[in-house]
């Protein structure tokens, strides 16, 4: 038989996926001043040995106010570049994934409360929260405190802490690195004319938006070791009338291309509270589509892919070239392992688990 498409090996930049599955970036929300906790060894260790190409650490704030929630990780000193190096080396004593991490900054979606306590945002005076920073200084919601728009000391403060995190991230070993230019966050914020209404050389045009995520991105690939992958998730469309859309994000796609980026990872929205999204199976599937089209880098698709022919018709049709699972990785730690039995794939399993391996699949296993 055939190898699956979705069991193929990919090559980005020096870092060797033995198949097209991406473990997605999801917020726990667990951390203690941005160090990382026993939720996360545990958390991180059992998606670890998924038999997934790939595992991504979540949205890692690269300032403490950039964080989404008080309870998020972050990667801003020594204190928390400890505590994730510390989980990292735990994890690879027992397997070989490779790992990655994707760094953000909320902007004005920052200082809010734990989602499982409603989410809210926090005011400065809160003990749990601070003031917020922007493009404009234009709350996300109704309702909600403005955030202060970033003058050019910010702007800089901002792109030295990607840089630094990028770094950290590098000394720590980390295999590969995620920009988070999507949902909603600080450098979506710039591109999105909905939420940034800068007079100077980083609003108005298309040009100018998407100039303060380029810098940060020129900063990150300069601080991250040349030979391991930078990639960007970015929101396909604002999925709201005005606002960033598929057309400019093909835009900043070859932009990235040009400068570099090794993939590109296409999600959509989060920008507008408002915003109406037509939520179904593989709904973001066009725009990675799109911008697939448009480069020669990776592309990764991610959004209700849970199916396992899906996925498979997803990469094998050329929409692109990796899918991604976050909320069905969560359900279904083992969904690599299920895909690969269903399909007629292989999927690397720890030795201490190759014994589980049913009688009728023999060949599904390859240790590791």
């Amino acid at each position: 038989m055939n190898t699956p498409a979705l069991f193929t090996p990919l090559r980005v930049r020096n870092l060797e996926l033995a198949n097209r599955i991406v473990i997605a970036p999801m917020c726990q929300y667990s951390a203690d001043r941005g160090r990382m906790s026993d939720w996360h060894l545990i958390h991180l260790g059992q998606l670890a040995l998924s038999g997934a190409g790939l595992l991504t650490i979540e949205a890692t704030a690269v300032l403490p106010e950039g964080r989404i929630t008080y309870a998020d990780v972050g990667l801003w000193n020594e204190e928390t570049q400890a505590a994730m190096a510390d989980t990292i080396e735990r994890i690879r004593r027992y397997t070989p994934i490779p790992i990655a991490v994707q760094l953000a900054h909320a902007g004005r979606k920052a200082s809010t409360e734990v989602p499982w306590k409603g989410g809210q945002q926090l005011p400065p005076g809160d003990v749990h929260g601070w003031q917020t920073l922007a493009p404009s200084a234009l709350p996300f919601a109704s309702g909600q405190l403005p955030p202060t728009a970033l003058d050019r000391d910010g702007l800089r403060a901002v792109r030295e802490a990607f840089a630094a995190a990028a770094d950290r991230a590098g000394r720590i070993g980390l295999d590969a690195l995620q920009i988070h230019a999507a949902h909603g966050y600080l450098l979506h914020q710039f591109l999105s004319p909905l939420s940034n209404h800068r007079q100077d050389e980083y609003g108005g045009s298309l040009q100018n938006r998407m100039r303060f995520p380029l810098e940060v991105f020129d900063a990150v690939r300069a601080a991250f070791p040349a030979q391991r992958a930078v990639s960007v998730r970015v929101s396909g469309t604002d999925w709201f009338e005005g606002g960033w859309d598929c057309e400019q994000t093909v835009a900043f796609a070859e932009q990235l291309q040009g400068r570099g980026c090794d993939a590109l990872h296409v999600s959509s929205g989060g920008l507008h509270a408002a915003q109406r999204i037509p939520v179904g199976p593989g709904y973001q599937v066009p725009l990675a589509r799109a911008v697939k089209a448009a480069v020669r880098i990776p592309v990764v698709a991610v959004g209700l892919i849970t199916g396992f022919e899906q996925a498979e018709a997803i990469v094998a049709t050329g929409d692109a070239d990796l899918v991604a699972l976050a909320r069905t990785a969560l359900y279904d730690p083992r969904w690599p392992w299920h895909a690969a039995a269903a399909l007629g794939g292989q999927v690397r399993a720890a030795p201490q688990y190759l014994r589980c391996e049913p009688q009728r699949l023999r060949g599904l296993f390859a240790a590791g």
